[in-house]
């Protein structure tokens, strides 16, 4: 590999391990072996370099994660499975996950991370309605993507919050299916009711 390319294997590093506020150009100098200058030679600047390591990062995960998923779209076999998809890569998604709740923590401050993310939530948000309801992407309507794709959103950020805070007590993807049924049940149950006494 040349310079650029250490540099970059050593800023994902870096991110992964102390994420972008804490990584310094020293940091990446020493994981990746390359010198001080490259970085502004290749990438312009530290910031723009972790940028580039965190997109990196986040397709690599996305490439690799392929959930088997069973069940009939939006059935809880299938919302089971695709949690245990998410659940069961949990330790290698957790960099990417630490590093969006560090952009979404830091308001202003990483303001072209925070863009990038911006831009790539509706496509996030499809693909994630795609996989718990089984509709192609293309079929879904800006509807679709803003109410289920946001409940899923929704779920996946205090999933990943729990699961960064506290793996050994965060949900499973049992309890998760569990709780999914009795809200639903509750919610069938509250609607029959009052369908009754509008009867």
């Amino acid at each position: 590999m040349g310079h650029r390319e250490d540099l970059l294997e050593g800023a994902k590093k870096c991110l992964a391990e102390k994420g972008f506020v804490r990584t310094t150009a020293r940091d990446i100098v020493h994981a990746s072996g390359a010198n001080l200058a490259s970085i502004g030679y290749h990438y312009g600047s530290k910031d723009a370099l972790l940028t580039q390591a965190f997109v990196e990062l986040a397709q690599e995960w996305g490439d690799a994660f392929t959930p088997d998923v069973t069940g009939e779209g939006g059935s809880l076999e299938r919302f089971r499975s695709v949690w245990d998809g998410i659940l069961g890569r949990r330790e290698q998604a957790a960099p990417v996950w630490a590093a969006s709740m560090e952009i979404a923590l830091s308001r202003d401050a990483l303001p072209e991370l925070r863009e990038m993310l911006l831009a790539a939530e509706p496509e996030g948000r499809k693909g994630l309605v795609s996989m718990f309801t089984g509709i192609p992407e293309d079929e879904l309507d800006e509807r679709d993507v803003r109410t289920l794709g946001g409940l899923y959103q929704a779920l996946l950020t205090g999933v990943m919050v729990q699961s960064l805070y506290d793996p050994e007590g965060a949900v499973t993807a049992e309890e998760l299916t569990e709780a999914m049924r009795r809200v639903a049940e509750g919610l069938l149950a509250t609607k029959a009711a009052e369908d009754a006494a509008d009867a």
